[in-house]
């Protein structure tokens, strides 16, 4: 009798042994788990789960995840195919459409040249704003595919802010004065330097440049911090109330409910784009009916 105790004893602790060993295994096997599915949602980790124990529910949880990881890889792919063929057309279009646009920008040109009644000069004034109008939101347009679909780094290197934004105001002057605006400089004496790419900087304060000069009143300011090399734009704005600077530099955020003419409203956004092609950054904030952009580089 002591016998078979000692080996029913021996016997349950022998499957106590193996079902801790096997819940051990499991419980390991689940942390795998989830870890490959955190690597493969927080780094694009392309990689089948494994499972190295021998249990069929486990197994079939593993095999159904990993049907549902490649129906995600297949969504996500045909996702980033459809993105690069709207990009494409969206390109092409615009590409498309700066040929005519140019001829007939050339032959409006042409046409202010003629004798024409006071009727047909109003026309012909309203005709050419109108195809200027169109040419800014096809360029838009164009800058923008182009700049998401190149993936590609740009070159940086160490550029004197001060410097360039003030050959910037200068080579701006006659836009600025066009739209009878005061430019308020604010620039310390000493050189300070960032690590940005010169073209790119230059498309990012054109854009700026733009929104001043169809929103602001009377002047803008323009401040550079040599502590910190903090970029500050400014400008009184109408309704400060109706703009949301958290939104401000998305794609479809509108300010005013209708265009303004001229524009397709993405300026913001292609700077916020330019910008981080720098590995910098650019945000807004409203305060006492002024908006303020602050522009900053790694």
């Amino acid at each position: 009798m002591d016998r078979i105790a000692i080996a029913c004893i021996g016997l349950l602790s022998f499957l106590c042994i193996a079902l801790l060993v096997n819940l051990l295994l499991i419980r390991r096997n689940i942390r795998i788990i989830a870890g490959e599915l955190k690597r493969n949602r927080e780094k694009e980790y392309d990689h089948q789960l494994q499972i190295e124990l021998n249990d069929r529910d486990l197994n079939e949880l593993s095999a159904e995840l990993n049907r549902n990881l490649d129906y995600q890889k297949e969504l996500k792919r045909r996702e980033e195919e459809a993105r690069r063929q709207l990009e494409r057309s969206v390109s092409d279009i615009a590409h498309d459409m700066r040929t005519p646009l140019t001829v007939i920008k050339g032959n409006l040109q042409m046409l202010a040249e003629e004798e024409l009644s006071t009727e047909g000069k109003q026309y012909l004034e309203v005709s050419s704003r109108k195809a200027e109008a169109l040419k800014g939101m096809v360029d838009e347009f164009f800058e923008l595919s182009v700049l998401e679909s190149d993936d590609q780094p740009v070159s940086l290197k160490k550029l004197d802010i001060v410097s360039f934004l003030a050959g910037f105001v200068i080579d701006h002057e006659s836009m600025i004065r066009e739209k009878e605006l005061t430019p308020e400089i604010d620039f310390p004496e000493k050189s300070v330097f960032v690590n940005a790419n010169e073209e790119l900087c230059s498309r990012v304060f054109s854009n700026l440049l733009g929104n001043i000069c169809k929103y602001a009143k009377g002047a803008f300011r323009i401040s550079v911090s040599a502590d910190d090399a903090l970029v500050t734009v400014s400008n009184k704005v109408a309704a400060s109330d109706e703009i949301d600077p958290e939104h401000i530099f998305e794609r479809t955020y509108r300010a005013d409910k209708a265009r303004r003419e001229g524009s397709a409203g993405l300026g913001l956004y292609i700077a916020k784009l330019l910008m981080e092609k720098q590995k910098g950054s650019i945000t807004a904030e409203i305060r006492d009916g002024e908006i303020f952009f602050e522009l900053r580089w790694s």
